[in-house]
């Protein structure tokens, strides 16, 4: 009996406590937890496009005279300097051509020096020696060509580059069109590249992008959009880019494929720590602070990176929000601060919203 007493005395007094605390005579006791003051950042979007790569400069070379092929001068592989001979053409006409030329120059300056001798007698008239000065004129301007003519007999390097495989051979009759050789100054690369239509305006000239070659793996290297296209293709929805890239260790070629990549910026959301994230029964959720109690706020995660998160969410820059100590919380819970804890510092410069790739 004294026990059941002892047992409905302490119900009653249980009782009158929570009638007391509901009528707000008792005083919750403040819950300390660690805030955080948000921040926002932007949600960078990864591109990611397939191009191809070519030389900066390249080209076909090409004889400027048709013949047979005296001497072929390189060899598949060679780095030649810009004027470099590649081929010679059978050049014996033109060689005895620019030999005549000459006879007929020194014929020229010899019959105008012995007019002029002469000029002062009156044995010679004024339009005989202007006539044997046109003809020295003449003569020079036919074995300038002659000079050219010969000149074409070798095919010369445009520019500096590597030579590739050539089908010519000594003894090979060649045209005008027939490739001696392909030429390329690959020191730099240009990589050709496709770009949807919904980041024009995004990508740069100027602008970094990482360009991996298919043939090296996981290697990544820097490369400068140097030109985007005028238009954009109805057809794919998408436009051209080009970027150049460094290869002056000579260890990529033109044709190679390469996955390029690049980051364009998004829209601002509030950024928290990952750890102020709670998962329940209809979701994810943080607890926001408001007038110094805890507040369930519904949020939706939209990237993650290292330990900080973009979130949808009512929250502005500035708000407070519960960062240590979720678990001691509920609805309306006062709460006081142990401590204050900002997000790391972006990696964008000059200040606003900083980046969060997806």
């Amino acid at each position: 009996m004294p026990r059941l007493l002892t047992m409905a005395l302490l119900f009653l007094i249980a009782a009158c406590g929570e009638a007391e605390e509901s009528r707000g005579g008792f005083s919750e006791a403040p819950t300390p937890i660690v805030p955080f003051e948000v921040e926002m950042a932007m949600d960078a979007r990864d591109v990611q496009a397939v191009g191809t790569a070519r030389a900066k400069t390249a080209a076909a070379v090409t004889p400027e005279t048709a013949g047979i092929v005296d001497e072929v001068v390189f060899q598949p592989g060679d780095f030649v300097e810009a004027g470099a001979p590649l081929i010679r053409l059978e050049a014996d006409d033109e060689r005895l051509a620019l030999r005549l030329a000459d006879v007929a120059v020194r014929e020229a300056e010899q019959l105008l020096a012995r007019y002029r001798r002469i000029e002062n007698t009156g044995a010679v008239s004024d339009s005989a020696i202007d006539e044997a000065r046109t003809q020295l004129e003449a003569a020079k301007i036919n074995r300038e060509q002659a000079r050219l003519r010969l000149a074409e007999r070798t095919v010369t390097a445009p520019f500096a580059g590597y030579v590739g495989l050539s089908d010519v051979d000594p003894g090979s009759r060649v045209g005008q069109d027939t490739v001696v050789a392909a030429l390329d100054d690959r020191r730099s690369l240009f990589i050709d590249f496709t770009v949807p239509e919904d980041v024009f305006g995004q990508l740069s000239i100027g602008d970094i992008v990482e360009a991996t070659a298919f043939s090296e793996g996981d290697t990544p290297r820097d490369a400068r959009v140097v030109s985007l296209d005028s238009r954009v293709n109805p057809d794919s929805r998408a436009f051209r880019a080009r970027a150049e890239l460094d290869n002056r260790e000579d260890t990529l070629r033109p044709g190679m494929s390469f996955e390029v990549r690049f980051s364009v910026p998004g829209r601002t959301y509030p950024l928290v720590p990952e750890a102020a994230i709670v998962w329940g029964s209809d979701g994810a959720y943080l607890w926001a602070v408001r007038d110094g109690k805890a507040e369930r706020t519904p949020v939706r995660i939209v990237s993650r990176e290292e330990g900080r998160v973009l979130i949808e969410a009512p929250l502005r820059e500035g708000s407070i929000i519960v960062a240590e100590g979720v678990q001691k919380v509920r609805p309306g819970t006062i709460v006081t601060y142990e401590g204050q804890r900002r997000p790391r510092p972006s990696s964008t410069s000059g200040g606003g919203a900083g980046t969060l790739n997806e």
